[in-house]
């Protein structure tokens, strides 16, 4: 079951990249699933876009 207010999305992945990201959640202490996020943020603010969580209990479609 997923979080709430969080937008589940199947992602396709190559195995070896997978590893890489299993690898770095461990390290972190995080799940994969955290750690793609935390990438993903951590990009966008490298182009300077800063992204607010979304506010608890509502889904986003």
């Amino acid at each position: 079951m997923g979080s709430p207010g969080k937008k589940a999305y199947p992602l396709r992945i190559d195995p070896a990249l997978w590893a890489e990201l299993q690898r770095l959640a461990a390290n972190d202490l995080r799940s994969v699933n955290a750690e793609i996020e935390f990438l993903l943020r951590e990009a966008l603010a490298r182009r300077g876009i800063k992204v607010q969580p979304a506010p608890p209990g509502g889904d986003e479609d």
